[in-house]
């Protein structure tokens, strides 16, 4: 399956404003089940792009900027390939009062940072939650049930202002953005044993014929990945219930969502100055290629 992703995103201010450095997240790292065909990124003002890795092993692109505006626009256009991810092989049994995860020494060293708990919850209210969701559990896949728990028992809701919510928060609300249900799975699958990170990155929705998820068109997208003894890194998206599934597309991972931001700079200029930003998203099929 190849595509085509255009992602701009506008930040408009009141008067021109002088920008620092900003860090871009909008390229993804060729692997088995996504190679990266083609790539672009146009920036107004003029900006010089420097290329890294960050300590995720993320593509980032470092713009700094020389003169001042009123607006800061950027594009990314992406063509890919998608493959089919892994699905999980391994069984995760519901009844996880004496099941611990197996992660080898090797594994667990590395997947520490995956294993910390990142949100605080000082009376018990995650832990309580994963209780009840224990006593209703009547077999089946651990995290499959859970993502199916979170994307049913919620009620999805478009945020356009900044940031994650806590996963309390979610689930005092019982509502939250894609980002906010995919940060309360992660904490939860912390809580079980499980190495979970935080995923950026787009959804291609299918037609009704082929099975139409709930999603938002023209946005980006975030879900979890979790490391699975014997089947590595898998997708679960609890926003759409789904798992490993190839409409989704993935662009960075980090342990906590703020790493895994697409663009994040700051400006200089008058109090107030920032008047808000758009983003649009467009995904369509390459012509030409396959």
């Amino acid at each position: 399956m190849y595509l085509r992703i255009r992602h701009a995103t506008t930040y408009r201010y009141a008067a021109p404003v002088n920008f620092g450095p900003h860090r871009l997240m909008l390229r993804p790292r060729d692997s088995f089940d996504l190679r990266v065909i083609d790539t672009a990124i146009t920036i107004s003002p003029q900006a010089n792009l420097r290329w890294m890795h960050d300590a995720y092993g993320n593509p980032v692109a470092m713009a700094t900027f020389a003169g001042s505006s009123d607006t800061l626009d950027v594009v990314s256009e992406l063509v890919v390939q998608r493959f089919g991810s892994a699905l999980p092989r391994s069984r995760v049994e519901p009844d996880i009062e004496s099941f611990e995860i197996s992660y080898t020494p090797a594994e667990r060293a590395v997947l520490q940072p995956y294993l910390d708990l990142a949100a605080a919850d000082p009376d018990g209210a995650l832990e309580a939650w994963l209780q009840a969701f224990r006593a209703r559990l009547n077999g089946g896949h651990l995290l499959r049930a859970l993502a199916h728990e979170i994307s049913t028992g919620l009620t999805y809701a478009v945020r356009y202002d900044e940031g994650t919510q806590h996963p309390l928060d979610t689930l005092q609300m019982a509502a939250g953005s894609c980002r906010d249900y995919a940060w309360l799975f992660i904490e939860l699958a912390r809580r079980l044993g499980f190495a979970a990170r935080f995923v950026t990155g787009y959804i291609h929705d299918r037609s009704p014929q082929g099975g139409a998820m709930a999603s938002v068109v023209g946005l980006t997208h975030a879900w979890a990945d979790v490391f699975i003894p014997n089947d590595g890194w898998v997708e679960f998206d609890p926003t759409n219930d789904l798992v490993a599934d190839r409409q989704l597309l993935r662009v960075a991972v980090a342990r906590v969502p703020e790493d895994a931001s697409p663009i994040a700079g700051s400006y200089v200029g008058p109090t107030g100055a920032f008047l808000g930003l758009s983003v649009g998203v467009a995904i369509t099929p390459a012509e030409g290629l396959g």
